[in-house]
């Protein structure tokens, strides 16, 4: 799939938080399109709150993102609390 929207990011963030960020986004989007083993999401997830650690960050940063790519971002993290695996969602 060609994306045609930006990943929403925080200009404050450093070069490695951005790129932490961007891979949690893709593996997002990898939920959607292929599946990925919960342990995969899970080790992508804790880089991601390294960065969002607040829970209200984090809630604003799963809307901007399902608001520009589609993908809801919090059915994918709760499957992968709940064990699920291979986290496979549909959008």
């Amino acid at each position: 799939m060609s994306k045609e929207y930006s990943y929403p990011l925080d200009f404050d963030w450093t070069t490695e938080e951005i790129i932490k960020v961007v891979s949690f986004y893709e593996t997002i989007e990898k939920v959607y399109e292929q599946g990925v083993t919960g342990e995969t999401f899970m080790k992508k997830y804790r880089d991601f709150k390294t960065v969002v650690r607040s829970i209200a960050e984090e809630k604003t940063v799963f809307r901007e993102f399902e608001e520009v790519s589609g993908y809801a971002a919090y059915p994918a993290v709760k499957a992968a609390k709940e064990g699920q695996t291979p986290i496979k969602l549909r959008k």
